[in-house]
């Protein structure tokens, strides 16, 4: 306004050099897209000699994709960073003996011991055992890599299957962070169909917009007429609106403590109808306590918690850190003194003390799997454990020695949960648990779940996901540990406990806290308030620009005012899909 006309002039054809570019390399490509109409506006324009025109779209159009490079990049740097490493300690090799230290410890080429279902905290070499890793963080590859000796291994990836040593290459600048954003970026798996439609319909429509300004100008022999067709596309506010609301839906989820991994799992987070839930850690409180040991070899109680701890401390289960805590509190040293552990998903622990073969694990593993036995005259005993427990079992030598009991508590929420997650569209509520009928059953009618199924392993919550999905419905899972990685894999959306297994947090599509399952309800509540926005935009989007059109070709509305009213409302539509859906 304030600066004299030639130089105007100068600075319009200057910044049109940008535009003009990008419609020409897209015609190159040989494709009719957004670019190519954009040029177009502003080339006809300036031939014109309408720079207030021509500059007036430029500024629209900058001030658009800042807006939108803003709102990406901080939604994908949020997403990014809640997703990057959290691993606070490590198993490290000394002398042959594995010791737990602080991460920051670790210096390079020192040797690293990562067990089943944990995260690789650095990128280095195999120095020892075999895994199948899990990369699916890093590369978006669904199937694990056989990694053995000599192989190489990144920070980030899990071990899926085994037990691996490596040796350290680097201790920070593993650049987790960048890789993470480059796949978000990148990925277009993650996008949900939402936005691919809009960008999809929006590049198809530039051939039309086209189309109607040539004959437009044809029909009328009115040049400006025509222009007022050519300032005015669908395609920019679709563009714009939809990605903005989805990476707005996400950065919203974040601030109620839920962590999205794409656009797709919000969509089909909108459209579920079955969510199946995980008992332990997940409807039960996330840290459960050890309220007894009984024995039944003569031992005592604390030391036969502290060979369980031995053992148990090594793997990522709300069970197994319930008995380590026991340990520590009771001031029990715990210290290795056991052969090389072998951890069987979903079943048990075994391992060799002073060569006496050591079991630990549910009833299924050691009293049918491992046929332990009950020693004699305890019957009584084992038949008078206390029912509101779940009970963890310890063979030494094929007698039955322990019966560690957990209490589990119920999380107060979770009855409230159920019936929240009804009201907002979930018709299907199942309970899945490799516990015993007895304490499924109690469990089950508290929530007031639609079914349960007790004593079940993770290939059974797996299938049953798949059933259901055959079936014709959207299936949410949601569980903490290694053995609810199948089901999470298999749902539409998995769903983690952020303080459950590093492998479960890792393969599900969403994470929340743990203090609160009403983060579900938030998450399902959020995800029906994005796609009624959505439709609600497509409407308002289609509906405004067919007007301008109108009384552009009408000529009630000049190119300018039509350009101006029509990148305007581009800008209004962004700014309010950034607003917070609930």
């Amino acid at each position: 306004m304030f600066v004299p006309l030639p130089i105007r002039t100068g600075i319009t054809l200057i910044r049109s050099v940008k535009y003009i570019k990008m419609g020409f390399e897209t015609l190159l490509k040989g494709k009719l897209e957004v670019p190519v109409l954009d040029a177009t506006a502003i080339t006809v324009s300036l031939l014109r000699g309408d720079m207030e025109t021509a500059g007036s779209v430029m500024f629209l159009l900058g001030v658009g994709e800042i807006l939108e490079d803003w709102t990406h990049k901080k939604s994908v740097d949020d997403l990014a960073r809640s997703m990057s490493l959290n691993v606070s300690k490590v198993w490290l090799k000394i002398d042959g003996k594995e010791v737990l230290v602080p991460a920051n410890e670790v210096k390079a080429l020192d040797e690293v011991v990562i067990h089943i279902g944990n995260v690789i905290p650095f990128d280095g070499e195999v120095t020892e055992g075999e895994a199948m890793i899990n990369q699916a963080s890093l590369t978006g590859e669904s199937l694990p890599v056989h990694k053995e000796r000599d192989g190489y291994v990144y920070a980030g990836t899990v071990v899926e299957e085994g037990e691996i040593t490596i040796r350290v290459k680097k201790t920070g600048g593993s650049s987790r962070f960048e890789r993470i954003v480059s796949m978000i970026e990148e990925s277009e798996k993650l996008k949900s169909s939402m936005e691919s439609k809009a960008e999809h319909i929006a590049d198809r429509l530039v051939p039309y917009m086209l189309g109607g300004t040539i004959l437009t100008y044809l029909l009328t022999r009115n040049v400006t007429k025509a222009l007022s067709v050519l300032m005015v596309d669908f395609s920019c506010a679709l563009k714009l609106a939809m990605p903005i609301s989805v990476l707005s839906a996400i950065r919203e989820a974040s601030l109620h403590n839920i962590t999205v991994k794409g656009g797709k799992f919000l969509e089909a987070m909108a459209s579920a109808d079955t969510i199946v839930f995980d008992k332990t850690g997940t409807l039960t409180k996330a840290q459960p306590t050890v309220v007894d040991v009984v024995s039944f070899n003569g031992q005592e109680p604390d030391e036969l918690l502290r060979i369980a701890a031995c053992l148990e401390e090594h793997f990522p289960h709300s069970m197994a850190k319930a008995v380590v805590d026991a340990a520590c509190e009771r001031q029990l040293e715990h210290e290795e003194m056991h052969s090389k552990v072998q951890y069987i998903v979903a079943h048990g622990i075994s391992s060799t003390i002073n060569d006496r073969r050591v079991v630990i694990g549910s009833y299924h593993f050691v009293l049918e799997d491992e046929q332990c036995r009950i020693p004699d005259g305890m019957q009584e005993r084992f038949d008078n454990l206390p029912t509101a427990c779940s009970h963890l079992y310890l063979a030494i030598d094929g007698m039955l020695a322990a019966v560690i009991c957990i209490e589990d508590p119920l999380r107060e929420e979770a009855s409230a949960v159920v019936n929240s997650l009804r009201k907002v569209g979930i018709t299907n509520v199942v309970m899945m648990t490799g516990d015993s009928e007895r304490t499924a059953k109690v469990i089950a009618k508290k929530v007031g779940v639609n079914q349960y199924y007790s004593e079940v392993l993770p290939e059974d919550k797996a299938r049953f996901v798949e059933q259901e999905k055959a079936a014709g419905h959207k299936v949410i899972m949601i569980g903490d540990g290694i053995n609810d990685s199948p089901a999470l894999s298999a749902a539409d959306v998995g769903i983690a406990i952020s303080d459950g297994a590093e492998i479960a947090r890792e393969i599900a599509d969403v994470t929340i806290g743990a203090d609160n399952l009403y983060e579900i309800v938030t998450l399902k509540a959020l995800s029906n308030a994005l796609v009624k926005r959505i439709h609600k935009n497509y409407r308002v989007i289609v509906g405004f620009n067919t007007s301008l059109i109108l009384l552009g070709v009408g000529g009630i509305l000049q190119p300018t005012t039509s350009a101006l009213l029509h990148n305007t409302s581009t800008l209004v539509i962004g700014l309010k899909s950034m607003r917070p859906l609930l």
